[in-house]
């Protein structure tokens, strides 16, 4: 089986805080003892029908407790997720139409279970239950906190003390996901370091609803996006996609800097710490060049959401572009009406979201027709064919007619 301290260790691997470790250990003892299993629960809005790396370190954590007896309850908050989570929010969020959730809702499901042992997992949909809890219920949920200790909540104060609006709804959030530990019974509730407050008002409810349990809090830090500075994150374009491409996931991977490396290493590699310690111990030492151990983990990653040969095929495709300075296999066509301002055919190529960018881009050096470099803002393309580039990763052929 295993060792409770091996154990634990693990499951502390990259954590921000843990709240009721002790009852963790139980947990824990009571599977290696008796096979006695036990709940772990993690909440998910299905805001967007994809995932990105960001969001599974909590699912690869979530996939740690199911090898020591926890079997996950992956709640995805159709209720709530109509509402919109304010955590973090300057303003009311956007509420989503119920078929936008649910399409979402399954999108999450078909990319989990390549982390989650299904066997293993309850999917879960919050509406099933605060459906049928009606407006007497609600009244009820609502008698269980005051207002006082909601604005302790640091958004929320923030926002009263500015006086931008907050409305009720978003009071009622927290609540409702407190209540989801009350009805789900979970004995561990697992969230990013922005859930705190949410995540402690499971504890709070399943007492005040004696429920016979306090449920442990484990929290993740939010994963730096490519950028190194926020949290990655689609809106500001700074994310590997699970459902990318692997040749994208790769040479993404390898963008990232050396110092982040190693935070994506903790927090996404199924590497142990020591297998982790020495790869950056022989990068410390000019043993490793720091490219070759991005190798390393662009190639788990891609491996884990594609296949092994998906990772070999991406690093060779990789290589071929970066190392031999020769074109990719496979790039998107277009055929554009000339003759074409270069700026207007870069956009039209999908290689960027502007003419303003494209030029901007054209002045840093980053545009390359040919493989030669750009220099030229003005440039009119005439009849015939070539291969636009904007930057290292990307290319698209181009027709002129």
């Amino acid at each position: 089986m295993f060792k409770i301290e091996d154990a634990l260790k693990e499951i502390s691997r990259g954590t921000a805080e843990i709240i009721d470790e002790e009852r963790i250990e139980k947990l824990l003892t009571a599977y290696l003892d008796n096979s006695t299993n036990f709940y772990v629960k993690a909440g998910f809005d299905p805001t967007a029908p994809d995932l990105h790396l960001g969001h599974t370190v909590l699912i690869q954590k979530l996939a740690l407790f199911q090898k020591y007896g926890g079997i996950i309850q992956f709640l995805i908050g159709d209720f709530t997720g109509m509402i919109g989570d304010p955590t973090g929010k300057s303003e009311t969020r956007k509420k989503l139409d119920r078929d936008t959730v649910l399409a979402n809702a399954q999108s999450y499901k078909e990319q989990v279970f390549k982390i989650l042992d299904p066997s293993k997992t309850e999917v879960l949909f919050n509406s099933e239950w605060i459906d049928k809890l009606g407006a007497s219920g609600l009244v009820e949920l609502t008698t269980t906190f005051n207002v006082a200790r909601m604005l302790e909540r640091e958004d929320f104060e923030k926002r009263y003390k500015s006086q931008t609006p907050i409305s009720i709804s978003e009071f009622l959030y927290p609540l409702l996901q407190g209540y989801d530990s009350v009805v789900l019974k979970s004995d561990i509730e697992l969230g990013g370091t922005d859930q705190k407050f949410n995540l402690l008002m499971g504890r709070t409810l399943q007492r005040s609803y004696q429920v016979g349990k306090e449920q442990a809090v484990l929290m993740m830090p939010l994963l730096e996006g490519l950028d190194g500075v926020n949290k990655m994150s689609k809106s500001l374009n700074n994310y590997i996609g699970v459902t990318e491409a692997p040749n994208t996931m790769f040479g993404k991977v390898l963008s990232v800097s050396d110092d982040l490396m190693w935070r994506y290493y903790e927090l996404l590699s199924t590497k142990s710490l020591e297998e982790i310690a020495q790869l950056k111990s022989a990068v410390e030492h000019g043993e490793m060049h720091p490219k070759h151990a991005k190798e390393e983990l662009a190639m788990e990653i891609i491996a884990r959401y594609h296949d092994a040969q998906s990772a070999t095929n991406a690093k060779a495709e990789f290589d071929k572009i970066h190392k031999q300075n020769e074109l990719p296999t496979d790039m998107p066509s277009f055929t554009l009406e000339g003759p074409i301002w270069i700026a207007k055919a870069l956009v039209d190529a999908k290689l960027e979201s502007s003419t303003s960018q494209a030029r901007r881009d054209i002045k840093q050096g980053a545009v390359k027709i040919d493989q030669v470099k750009v220099e030229d803002e003005q440039l009119q393309l005439q009849n015939g064919t070539y291969v636009l580039q904007v930057g290292k990763r990307k290319f698209a052929s181009v027709k002129v007619s």
